[in-house]
């Protein structure tokens, strides 16, 4: 098969990798110029990915596109409409993940309670909503470019520190555009995510569940990065995935939606409340799920281009996944001092299951060394997978001990709550 990646940072490296490995010819485009050294040494690359589009359509039905930010759905849309195999997303899935607002907007039309949630582009106005009306919100820019440091949950009842926080924002403004967010009610209770793959005609089964650790340090204290680690499962999701994104098959349907899916939920006794889209591969989501799989990503893809088959071959267990990053993550500034370029070493003797076990991000191969690449400091997912959390942790645990990367830096704690969360969720009847 031919795979043509597009992306903004090398973002689906390690499936490259991977798809490579496996005797078919991959080329990557990598859009951000800081992070074209990402996989240098090993990967193909290309500066212009529609330059490659005759090479991907002389494939046949073996040429495939895949893209990975909910920013390019249009490009998207409009390359399926060219006749071209493009697994990613969709116009529809960059809106529902870009434009909070109407994120919510269609969860509620959908039937799904929804916390309050208001859009505002400009600081005075939500300054002034929070002085009439106290209370904890979650503050989170709309648009796909980001970091996840700039989202903040308030802490306060007054809601004082978010009022501080705006001020702040609001002096250091350097924009050209007005500021565009949502300031939603902060709701309490247990943090999972349902995820499937959508085919373009239905959703793929099993659908998963994920516990995700979004902050810096144990004890989810510091930044928020994104992920810095999490838990996945392929068995049990059926009652939440019906209730939540079941709902919206008609819908990704209709936009020829073909990827990954995932919506970030909070349960607790009142219900299921939703709280943001992600329209395209998660990270460190894809390689944690890849550990679940029974096969590889090529016959995946193959399967769901197809649409003659809905089942997922997916492994019985949970599959705990670990982010391993350098100086200054979660932060860009600096990296070029503090962390790139450093080697990646290997305690051995690696087992083939270690091996497999080590998924990289932002790494390069510079005269036969592994080093560190890229614009942040994101170097790899290590996952462990066994029938029960603690026995995941440890697997992964484990093999985080084999890397050795100077001032290597990551959370020991990925999973350490799950037993608390999963006997919440088996009280609330989401789990059995």
């Amino acid at each position: 098969m031919r795979f043509l990646g597009v992306g903004e940072t090398n973002d689906l490296g390690d499936m490259y990798l991977r798809l490579a490995a496996r005797g078919h010819s991959v080329k990557v485009c990598v859009t951000d110029e800081r992070s074209r050294d990402v996989m240098q040494g090993m990967l193909a690359f290309t500066d212009d990915w529609r330059r490659e589009l005759d090479w991907i359509r002389d494939g046949g039905a073996d040429g495939v596109i895949l893209f990975e930010t909910a920013s390019d759905g249009e490009a998207q849309d409009e390359l399926r409409r060219d006749g071209f195999s493009v697994i990613g997303g969709s116009s529809l899935g960059d809106r529902l993940e870009g434009d909070r607002a109407y994120g919510q907007q269609v969860l509620g039309e959908a039937g799904l309670a929804t916390a309050e949630s208001k859009l505002f582009r400009g600081f005075d106005e939500a300054i002034a909503f929070i002085t009439e009306t106290p209370g904890r919100y979650v503050f989170k820019l709309n648009g796909s470019g980001w970091a996840s440091t700039r989202s903040y949950v308030g802490q306060m009842d007054s809601g004082a520190d978010m009022i501080a926080l705006l001020s702040t924002m609001r002096a250091d403004w350097q924009n050209e555009e007005a500021p565009s967010f949502v300031l939603m009610d902060h709701v309490t209770g247990v943090e999972v995510g349902v995820g499937a793959f959508f085919n373009g005609e239905r959703f793929m089964s099993p659908a998963n569940l994920d516990w995700e650790h979004k902050r810096f340090f144990p004890g989810d204290i510091g930044e928020l990065t994104g992920e810095m680690g999490t838990v996945v499962t392929y068995r049990g999701a059926e009652p939440m995935f019906g209730e939540t994104l079941a709902r919206f098959a008609p819908m990704l349907r209709e936009s020829g939606y073909c990827g990954y899916i995932n919506l970030n939920t909070i349960v607790n006794d009142t219900g299921i409340w939703p709280l943001e889209f992600t329209c395209r591969f998660g990270y460190p989501g894809f390689p944690i799920l890849d550990s679940l799989h029974d096969e590889g990503w090529d016959t995946i893809f193959a399967r769901m281009l197809r649409r003659d088959e809905e089942r997922l071959p997916t492994r019985a267990g949970y599959s705990v996944g670990v982010v391993i990053t350098v100086p200054p993550f979660p932060y860009s500034d600096g990296y070029d001092e503090l962390g790139k370029g450093t080697p990646i070493c290997f305690r051995e003797p690696l087992s083939r299951l270690q091996r497999e076990s080590m998924h990289y991000g932002e790494v390069a191969l510079r005269n036969g060394q592994l080093v560190t690449a890229g614009m942040i400091g994101y170097i790899m997912v290590v996952t462990g997978v066994a029938d029960t959390v603690e026995a995941a942790r440890r697997d992964a645990y484990a093999t985080v001990d084999r890397v050795v990367i100077p001032n290597a830096r990551y959370r020991n704690d990925i999973g350490a709550r799950f037993a608390q969360e999963h006997a919440e969720m088996q009280r609330l009847g989401w789990l059995t």
